[in-house]
C-alpha cells in the first residue's frame, strides 16, 4: 500500500515540481522581449500590439492605440448616416450627424446653449469649437469629429446669462454676456490649449475689459485689429451704443469710442464690393431692431453714416450676412414669424449701392420656425432656424430673386413650430467642410454633407 501510495501520489508531485523549476524562467524571458510589430515597445506594454505605433497615441485615454482603436478607423466615419430622411432621431437631408457632446458635458447639469464660433490652431491645425453656455464658454476640439473633446472652460466672469458672445482675433477669443451684471469682455489666449494633459481643464481669463458692463454681441472683422461691442445696456452710460475696441494688443484693449444707437447685431467687413466708391474702406452694417444702418467707420474718430434701410411688416431686425460678391445683405427678423403668421421669412436686400440699399425680396422657407443665425459660404446660405434645425440654402440665383433649400439637419426633432428652442447658431467656416450647431436645448453637434 505504501508504495502504490508513492507511485500515484506522490511521484506525480514531484515531478510537476522538477517540471516547474526547469522552465518557469523561459516564458516569462521570452515574452519580455517579443515586439511583434517591430515599433520598439515590447507587447507586453504596447496599447497596439498588431500595428506599429512608437508614440503610443491614445486620444480617448481608452487603453487602445489609435491605430487600433475602431473609433479612430476612420475620423471621417459619421456616428449616423442621414438615411431614409433620419440620422439616429433627427430630420436631415444629405447632411450627417459626424459627433455630439451634450448640453451636461457642455455647460454643467440644468445649463442651456446659445452662441458658437470656430477657431484653427494655426501650429497644429486642430479645429476647435467656441460652445457659449448660460454659465460660461466650452472649449471644444472637433478634429476627430466623431469623438469630440472638451479640452476646458471659461466661467462666467459674473452671472449666469442666456446670451453669451464670441469672436476671434489673433489666436484670441473675446467674449461678452448681455444681462451679466459687470461682466465686460473676457479675452483667453486661445494656444492654451494645446497644453491641456488632463481635459477638461477650468481656465481663467488671460484679460478682462472692464469699460462696459453687458452686450449682447462682439463682432471681429478678423481683417484688422478692432472689436465692436454691440448691444450694450441701453440703461448705461453708452445707451445701447456700440463701442470700438482696438484689440491690436489683445491683453490691454483701448476704447476708441462709439457708434451711436442700439445694434442687436453687426457685421464689419473692409469693403470690396460693386460699390468701389467705397472700397477699402471699413463698412459697419448694423440689424438695429426695426432697421438696417450702413456706417462708414474706416475713421473710428469720425463715424459717418452712409444710409439706413427699413422694410415691412417688421418684427425685429435681428442678423445677417453679406453674399460673398458683397452685392447682397441677407437678413433674419427673429418676430415675424411669431407676430404674422407667416412660415420662416428671410429678407434681401441689393447692396450694390451702399448709399442707396434697397429691397430685393423675400424668401419663405418650408416650416413655420423662428429664424436666428445665418452666415454665408460660397453660393449656400447656412441658416440657425431655430426647431427647425440648421437649413443649406442655395442662394446662387439671388439676382433672380431665387433661393432653394438643398438640405438641412434638425436638432429638434420634436417639431418645428415658432418657440425659441433647437438650433441657435451654426459655424460653417472649418476647412474641413464639417459644421458646428450650437442647440439650446440639446448641446454642440457636428454634421457634415453627406457625400463629401
Amino acid at each position: 500500500m505504501k508504495f502504490l501510495r508513492f507511485i500515484f501520489i506522490i511521484l506525480p508531485v514531484c515531478l510537476l515540481f522538477f517540471t516547474l523549476q526547469s522552465c518557469n524562467t523561459e516564458p516569462v524571458e521570452r515574452l519580455a522581449i517579443v515586439d511583434t510589430d517591430g515599433d520598439g515597445i515590447v507587447d507586453s506594454l504596447d496599447n497596439c500590439v498588431s500595428i506599429a505605433n512608437p508614440n503610443q497615441e491614445d486620444d480617448d485615454n481608452d487603453g487602445i492605440g489609435n491605430l487600433c482603436d475602431n473609433d479612430f478607423a476612420d475620423p471621417n466615419a459619421p456616428l449616423a448616416q442621414c438615411i431614409d430622411g433620419f440620422a439616429d432621431v433627427y430630420p436631415c437631408n444629405d447632411y450627417d450627424l459626424m459627433g455630439y457632446v451634450s448640453i451636461d458635458d457642455l455647460g454643467g447639469a440644468g445649463s442651456s446653449g446659445n452662441d458658437c464660433w470656430g477657431w484653427v490652431d494655426p501650429t497644429t491645425q486642430k479645429e476647435y469649437v467656441i460652445y457659449c453656455a448660460n454659465n460660461g464658454v466650452a472649449f471644444v476640439d472637433i478634429s476627430t469629429p466623431n469623438n469630440p473633446i472638451v479640452v476646458g472652460k471659461l466661467l462666467t466672469a459674473t452671472i449666469n446669462s442666456a446670451w453669451r458672445d464670441a469672436k476671434i482675433y489673433n489666436n484670441y477669443a473675446f467674449i461678452v454676456a448681455d444681462r451679466a451684471g459687470n461682466h465686460g469682455m473676457q479675452v483667453f489666449d486661445l494656444t492654451r490649449l494645446r497644453n491641456v494633459s488632463n481635459p477638461p481643464e477650468t481656465f481663467a481669463s488671460d484679460a478682462r475689459f472692464t469699460e462696459f458692463g453687458s452686450a449682447h454681441n462682439i463682432v471681429i472683422n478678423e481683417s484688422s485689429p478692432y472689436a465692436y461691442i454691440v448691444g450694450t445696456g441701453k440703461g448705461s452710460s453708452y445707451l445701447g451704443a456700440t463701442i470700438m475696441v482696438d484689440i491690436q494688443n489683445p491683453l490691454n484693449s483701448v476704447n476708441l469710442g462709439t457708434i451711436n444707437g442700439y445694434s442687436h447685431d453687426a457685421l464689419v467687413v473692409t469693403y470690396n464690393g460693386p460699390d468701389t466708391e467705397h472700397n477699402g474702406k471699413e463698412i459697419y452694417i448694423g440689424s438695429n431692431e426695426n432697421i438696417i444702418t450702413i456706417v462708414d467707420i474706416t475713421d473710428k474718430s469720425n463715424p459717418l453714416t452712409l444710409s439706413t434701410v427699413n422694410y415691412s411688416n417688421v418684427g425685429y431686425t435681428h442678423q445677417g450676412w453679406l453674399s460673398e460678391d458683397m452685392s447682397y445683405f441677407i437678413l433674419g427678423d427673429e418676430l415675424d414669424e411669431l407676430n404674422n403668421g407667416n412660415n420662416t421669412k428671410t429678407i434681401v436686400f441689393d447692396f450694390t449701392d451702399l448709399d442707396n440699399p434697397t429691397f430685393a425680396f423675400n424668401y419663405f422657407g418650408p416650416t413655420e420656425a423662428i429664424d436666428h443665425n445665418g452666415y454665408v459660404v460660397g453660393n449656400t446660405f447656412y441658416l440657425a432656424n431655430y426647431r427647425a434645425g440648421v437649413r443649406m440654402i442655395d442662394i446662387s440665383n439671388i439676382q433672380n430673386n431665387s433661393f432653394q433649400e438643398i438640405g438641412f439637419f434638425d436638432t429638434y426633432p420634436e417639431n418645428d413650430i415658432a418657440d425659441f428652442d433647437g438650433a441657435w447658431s451654426v459655424y460653417p467656416y472649418f476647412p474641413s467642410e464639417n459644421i458646428a450647431i450650437s442647440d439650446i436645448n440639446r448641446g454642440l453637434f457636428i454634421v457634415r454633407k453627406s457625400d463629401l
